[in-house]
């Protein structure tokens, strides 16, 4: 009878003190998490496609194999992983007895008699988990490695993020570099026609020379621009963990991107974004962590005993061996430093309330990061329309002042005037096209695509 009163009221105090207690994960989200203006009620989720699905240029898909294969990040968080897979291990093997043998033999001589003994014992010591000691600090290696699953997914993505967003940049790079050849060379034209003009008695020199001032302007940024693709193709090269070379690509209008981008409920994000799942991991971690510092406060309960051979069983030595056993129950109780586990148990309380905080704030920052990428994506669709528009115009502009020039009827600012309008609106569409590109990247890593 004492036996069951003494186990249920054993029960009952851990169950009051929660050192049993096991972590509930979160299932809720704050409301308009991407903002009022979006709807996010289908489950269709542009994170949930594969990279693959996404990037269709077979250029940036074989850059993003060589990445995920060579990249060093991607690498280190593989072995993180193995890391806390050997101290989840740990963890789980201590709930089993540990074993040593230590055979022990002695020579001794007295009065001319030599004398031998020996032992060969065999030790185990098993810790008794009644109070959630090992239990806990099995579940937090279990949550630690977990989150170091969700990190080597979280810099998987930003990798394959971070190629695209690159070629990308070389694409954009290329389109502008060959506008700004194609200028240059009409600005040579002009330079010439110019020159003829004024061989002729119809133009000065003042305009000639503006002329020239502007052609060698534009060449300076084709020279900036070829800098420019060299030192992005350097950082493609680091990504790719590559020596610095010439990567071959497509171009920037034969790209391919679904015309409608859905984002999904908000709630899918705990279960997508690898940086999410990452800050409830580390919440776990501080939960089971608490759990630990409550379970300080009870005994620990050891079993350790030994078996083995030994001719050193009494004052007289004898062989054969005799066998020995022994076997010891402890019980540890602290009692002179509840203070310090008092601090512990606030510290690690502390330490749970700030992972809680942490958490809820990468929430509101993945949300945001989902409302600024759509926004951004919908800005430049509505934007391409009037570059293609303001192009046109500009080209007509251009048409009629140069016609107008050579009839005497207007000057040659208004055609240079023209002439760098177009070339600048030129760039801007091309600018605003790899815009509308990256948008679509960003919102993809931003709902936790690019999973392996």
């Amino acid at each position: 009878m004492n036996k069951w009163i003494f186990m249920i009221g054993a029960t009952c105090l851990l169950s009051s003190c929660g050192i049993y207690s096991t972590y509930k994960p979160q299932t809720s989200v704050p409301d308009n998490l991407y903002g009022e203006e979006i709807p996010a009620e289908d489950t269709v989720n542009l994170g949930n496609m594969s990279w693959r699905e996404l990037f269709k240029d077979p250029q940036l898909q074989a850059l993003i194999e060589r990445g995920l294969q060579n990249n060093t990040d991607l690498r280190t968080a593989q072995l993180r992983v193995e890391e806390a897979k050997a101290a989840l291990l740990s963890a789980k093997l201590s709930f089993l007895p540990s074993l040593a043998f230590s055979p022990q033999g002695t020579i001794s001589s007295f009065d001319g008699e030599t004398s031998k003994s020996y032992t060969v014992p065999v030790s185990a010591s098993w810790e008794l988990d009644v109070f959630g000691k090992l239990r806990n600090a099995k579940k937090q290696a279990q949550a630690a490695y977990e989150q170091s699953e969700d990190y080597q997914q979280a810099v998987h993505s930003s990798l394959i993020a971070n190629i695209a967003n690159t070629y990308y940049t070389l694409l954009m790079l290329d389109e502008q570099l060959a506008i700004s050849e194609e200028t240059a060379a009409s600005w040579k034209e002009t330079v010439q026609s110019t020159e003829a003009l004024m061989n002729a008695g119809l133009a000065d020199e003042s305009a000639v020379s503006q002329m020239r001032a502007t052609y060698f302007e534009v060449e300076n940024s084709v020279l900036d621009l070829k800098e420019q693709i060299n030192q992005v193709e350097n950082s493609l090269a680091l990504l790719l963990a590559e020596t610095p070379q010439a990567f071959e690509r497509g171009n920037l209008a034969a790209q391919e991107f679904p015309e409608e981008l859905s984002v999904g409920v908000p709630l899918q994000l705990l279960a997508n974004r690898p940086d999410v799942r990452e800050a409830e991991r580390q919440l776990e971690q501080a939960f089971y962590v608490t759990n630990q510092a409550n379970a300080a406060f009870y005994p620990s309960i050891t079993l350790s005993g030994s078996a083995g051979w030994t001719n050193a069983a009494g004052a007289i030595i004898t062989n054969p061996g005799k066998f020995l056993a022994s076997a010891v129950a402890s019980l540890t109780e602290p009692l002179f430093n509840r203070g310090t586990l008092i601090a512990q148990k606030r510290i690690a309380k502390a330490q749970q309330e700030e992972a809680s905080l942490a958490f809820q704030q990468k929430l509101l920052s993945a949300g945001s990061e989902v409302n600024d990428a759509l926004t951004s994506y919908q800005t430049s669709r509505y934007k391409r329309s009037n570059y293609e528009q303001q192009i046109v115009s500009l080209e007509n502009a251009l048409r009629s002042t140069t016609l107008l020039m050579e009839h005497g009827t207007t000057t040659y600012l208004e055609v240079l005037t023209a002439k760098q309008a177009l070339l600048s609106a030129e760039l801007s569409q091309v600018a605003n096209q790899f815009k509308e590109i990256q948008s679509v990247i960003n919102l993809y890593q931003a709902l936790g695509g690019g999973r392996m």
